[in-house]
């Protein structure tokens, strides 16, 4: 009878988990790691949504810091920074986004093609691209991996300022507003990022 009861007490110390229990908890387990793999691949949608924001912002203050360098540098009139509707030199619209032509401003009607690192032209007609280093880590040789920034667009808008009932032009200050519109990777909504800044004829 000793003998029985003491073998039977070994079986249930013995006992391991039924197959219900490594079912639910395998249940568990896959439940907790889709979750950590939908983290993850937000993560990598948000960093990449984070870049091209980036980029937006770039391409903004180059444009801006290139309108008060032409001004600072007396290389236009003050009267020049206008609209081509306007009589000035800064193309209406939307544009891509090219490389400053012979004038050195952007967003004027001879904004040329760009160049890669590696004096390429850049590809989509020669819309400004990225050069990052390839599998070598050094930028300029044939590995380099491209980046076009056709799904940018730029607006720049000259806006004169009034003062006064009824109102009269400022003949001394504008606002110059940049607006760069271009879409982020898996969403069909485009995005804009807007900087707008006052200049005067003083510097």
């Amino acid at each position: 009878m000793k003998n029985k009861l003491y073998s039977r007490s070994r079986q249930m110390d013995q006992s391991g988990f039924s197959l219900i229990e490594v079912m639910i908890s395998v249940l568990i387990l896959v439940i907790g790691l889709v979750g950590v793999l939908g983290v993850f691949g937000l993560a990598i949608a948000q960093n990449q949504a984070a870049q091209q924001d980036m980029i937006a912002r770039q391409l903004a203050s180059e444009t801006m810091e290139s309108v008060f360098t032409a001004r600072n540098t007396s290389q236009i009139n003050f009267s020049q920074i206008q609209n081509v509707s306007n009589g000035g030199i800064f193309v209406n619209n939307a544009q891509s986004i090219m490389c400053a032509g012979p004038d050195g401003i952007l967003g004027t009607a001879d904004d040329a093609a760009c160049l890669t690192a590696s004096g390429a032209t850049c590809p989509n007609g020669g819309v400004e691209c990225l050069t990052e280093p390839g599998p070598d880590g050094i930028v300029g040789t044939a590995d380099d991996v491209i980046l076009s920034l056709a799904n940018y667009k730029r607006t720049i808008l000259i806006t004169p300022l009034t003062t006064g009932t009824p109102p009269t032009t400022i003949p001394t200050l504008v606002q110059v507003t940049v607006t760069i519109t271009y879409s982020v990777p898996n969403n069909p909504a485009l995005k804009t990022y807007v900087l707008e800044e006052y200049i005067s004829s003083y510097h």
